[in-house]
Parts: C-alpha cells; sequence; structure tokens
C-alpha cells in the first residue's frame, strides 16, 4: 500500500536504531480512506469515521494498535472492520439530522451532545496528540471535544461540498484536508489544505487486461461496470435488469449490485439465453477485488458519491454519473464537477432507464470521446494524496 510504503521510505530518516519511538507520529491515511497508525510510543491519534461508503471498502491496520483508538458507532460496519484489524474501537453516539423529522433530529443532536461529554473522557484517558475525522455524523462531537481539550484535529472532506456536520464543525478543527481546491472556498482563508483524494495503491496499479481475466471475462471485449456503491443502489440496479438482453449485446456487464439486490439481480441474469447470460458477472459486494471489478470496465455507471472523486480517477476510468437523490445534492455537485473536466457524463435517476442504453452506444460509437474522458479522469488522481495527509498530520503534532 502506498501509506505503508511512505512510512518505509520515510523511516530511514526519521528512525535511529530500528526504534520508532524517537521518531515523528505518522499519522497515516491510506488510499481507500483507510486509517493506519505506525507510530512509536511518544504519539498517538484518535481517528473517526462515519461514511459507510467508506468504511466498507477499507482495511484499518496498525503497527502498534495501542496507538490508535478509532471511534465510531456501535454494531457498525466500521466497528467489525476495526474489530478485525485488532486496532481498539470505542462506540459513541450519534445520529442522522439532515433530512430528518423534527423529532427525529432533536433526538439525533441530544445524543450527539451528549457523547462530548463521554468523548472527553476518552481524551484525556488516552492522551491523543491528533484527532482525524472524515466528516458524517458521528465526527461532530469528536470534533468539538477535542476542541474542548485542546487536541490539534484535521477534518477530511472527500466530496466537492461539505455536508452540514463538517459545515457545523469545520470552524473548530485546526485544518480542513480536501480533494480538490475547489473545495477550499467554504472554509476559513488558510484552513483548507489541498491533499488529494487517497485511495488504495491497487487502483493505480490494475490493469484492464489482467482485470478481466481474474473475474472470467473475455480480455478482448468491451466491459461495462454498473455500481451503486458498497451498498449498492436499488434504481440503478433496476435499470440495469430493465436493459440488461440490450446492454449485453453491447458488451460485458460487471453488476455490483449491493448485498440486497444480489439475489434478485442473479435470478434475472439466469434467464438470459446461455451466450448473453456468459456476459454478466454479478457481486453483491467486493473488498479486496473491487479495484480488478471497476478495472475491467471501459466505462461505469454509477453513483456519484465522494469515492468517485478518488477510485475513478486512479483508474482513468471514464463514467456515466446518475446522482443519487439525497438531501444536501452533494453527488450532484460531484458529479457536475467532473462532467465539466470532461471525464464524465450525467444522467438524471428517474430518465435512466430510458437513457442507459442510447448512452453506452454512443460512447462505444466514439473512441475518441471515451479515450478523452479517460484521459480527463486521470488527469484528476493524485497518487500521493496519502502521503499528503500524513505530512498534514505530522504538521500539528507538538515536537
Amino acid at each position: 500500500m502506498t501509506v505503508v510504503a511512505a512510512l518505509q521510505r520515510r523511516a530511514p530518516e526519521r528512525v535511529d536504531n530500528a526504534t520508532l519511538s524517537e521518531a515523528n507520529a505518522e499519522r497515516l491515511f491510506d488510499e481507500n480512506e483507510t486509517l493506519r497508525s505506525a507510530q512509536g510510543d511518544k504519539h498517538r491519534v484518535i481517528l473517526s469515521e462515519a461514511k459507510n461508503r467508506v468504511l466498507q471498502n477499507q482495511t484499518l491496520r496498525s503497527a502498534q494498535s495501542d496507538q490508535v483508538l478509532y471511534l465510531g458507532r456501535a454494531n457498525s460496519v466500521e466497528e467489525r472492520l476495526v474489530q478485525q484489524a485488532q486496532i481498539p474501537f470505542a462506540s459513541i453516539q450519534s445520529g442522522q439530522v439532515r433530512g430528518m423529522a423534527p423529532w427525529v433530529v432533536a433526538r439525533s443532536l441530544w445524543r450527539m451532545f451528549r457523547s462530548v461529554d463521554q468523548i472527553r473522557k476518552l481524551i484525556r484517558d488516552f492522551k491523543p496528540d491528533v484527532t482525524f475525522v472524515t466528516g458524517g455524523y458521528v465526527s461532530a462531537p469528536v470534533i468539538w471535544a477535542s476542541a474542548a481539550e485542546k487536541i490539534p484535529s484535521v477534518i477530511y472532506l472527500p466530496d466537492l461540498e461539505p455536508g452540514w456536520a463538517i459545515r457545523a464543525t469545520a470552524r473548530w478543527a485546526t485544518r480542513v484536508a480536501v480533494s480538490f481546491p475547489e473545495a477550499e472556498k467554504y472554509f476559513a482563508p488558510g484552513q483548507a489544505v489541498t491533499t488529494g483524494y487517497p485511495v488504495r495503491a491497487e487502483f493505480y496499479q490494475s490493469n484492464k487486461i489482467q482485470s478481466r481475466k481474474k473475474i472470467h471475462l473475455d480480455p478482448n471485449a468491451r466491459t461495462v461496470a454498473i455500481f451503486g456503491g458498497s451498498t449498492g443502489a436499488r434504481h440503478i440496479n433496476q435499470a440495469a435488469v430493465a436493459n440488461l438482453v440490450e446492454l449485453t449485446k453491447i458488451a460485458q456487464v460487471v453488476h455490483l449490485t449491493g448485498r440486497p439486490d444480489e439475489a434478485w439481480v442473479n435470478e434475472q441474469v439466469a434467464k438470459l439465453t446461455g451466450d448473453l447470460r456468459a456476459r454478466v458477472r454479478v457481486f453483491g459486494y467486493l473488498e479486496e477485488d473491487l479495484p480488478h471489478a471497476l478495472a475491467s470496465a471501459d466505462v461505469v455507471i454509477a453513483r456519484a458519491g465522494a469515492a468517485t472523486l478518488g477510485e475513478f480517477p486512479a483508474l482513468g476510468l471514464p463514467a456515466i454519473l446518475v446522482p443519487g437523490p439525497y438531501a444536501g445534492l452533494h453527488q450532484e455537485r460531484n458529479a457536475d464537477f467532473l462532467v465539466e473536466c470532461g471525464a464524465a457524463l450525467k444522467v438524471a435517476d428517474a430518465v435512466l432507464s430510458r437513457e442507459l442504453i442510447p448512452m453506452v452506444t454512443k460512447l462505444f460509437d466514439a473512441p475518441e470521446q471515451l479515450q478523452k474522458m479517460s484521459d480527463a479522469m486521470r488527469t484528476l488522481a493524485v497518487p500521493h494524496a496519502a502521503e499528503n495527509i500524513v505530512d498534514l498530520l505530522e504538521s500539528l503534532v507538538k515536537k
């Protein structure tokens, strides 16, 4: 992984006699929003994460796990991943606010404010040098508590626009790391630092032909990926299934459905004739092989979540983006940015079923445009984004 490699490259410069305890703390945020710790006894970090899409595609590791405390929601995906990685985990209370009924908002705000005292106690016991959060409702009380305890903190904003939680907490953060300079305008002058969007090294290393072979597809055939995020997107899945016969006549299909829709999509694929059925691969959920599944495609039909801004550029993967009709409409801004850069096309969720085949056909009939989109997407990649975040976090540690 890129962050581990960065640590190994830096170690000779900072460590004498093979002991990390004399080095500056490494605050590691890996390429798939993966937070790692490889620092010694002197420095500690509290990590907080709230975005499901991020958490379901990350592996958290620690060279010395007692130097990291991860705060998140109980019985959540992040708790499972953190436990698998043997990192200490503490659950904190939170709740969704935007787009919720007034009584739900009131209850969520009460939970967040009530958790501040809990987090302050955790901070006093753990004595971190820095706090790192990536937005979402669970991060708000972590930032408030860090400010109250005078612990420097960094918020990472993966999207082009901050959501409610980041807008509400940024004033208490020491720094805000953003993926692109266009996002700096939402914060106080000098507070935001453009680091790029970190993703796993495999996204940069995946080869299209080898990836197709890995998932048992024709290495030389046109390929379309359908991707609604790690939990899937029901409407995208429905549109893909409604057009499955025509789509499989145009290209091979790698369909990442999300686990809730995997069974019924497979049932529909089974109804195809043998030749067409062989051109479809359905996956409910992927972790390690996600880079290969996406790298196999010539174009992806996807939501415009935050990871779109990191994973697709790393692969140089042209996209047809279908922003989710969610509160805040952050996916609209993400999609518009990629369209403005010439890396993607955009289609409304309501008309996807009707427009899917014409848009894919038009792209495959214009290979020059597809190549230009790929090139434009790749120019947005920042391979050293993880190292940039390491630098930012290190800069806040008291020497």
